[in-house]
């Protein structure tokens, strides 16, 4: 299909060469844990999903959205 010679990313822990957050900096013996591998064909490249991690950086695991609330008067609640 053409994608055999596009780069690779590989999505893991930033704590360690693992994909183990708890094995820290740079362990020795380890084996890597891949969960998912996903085609980027616009961007060019395939990315390896490995252990635990979220694709999405820096977005909570809650949102804020599920604290904004409506009341009956139509007064907004939770937003910051």
């Amino acid at each position: 299909m053409g994608y055999g010679d596009l780069p690779v990313c590989i999505a893991k822990t930033q704590y360690s060469f693992s994909d183990n957050a708890k094995l820290l900096a740079a362990p020795e013996g380890f084996a890597m844990e891949v969960r998912e591998v996903r085609l980027s064909a616009g961007a060019g490249f395939v990315v390896v999903i490995c252990g635990s991690i979220m694709t999405m950086p820096g977005l909570p695991k809650k949102p804020a959205a599920v604290n904004i609330d409506v009341d009956a008067d139509g007064r907004i609640s939770g937003l910051f």
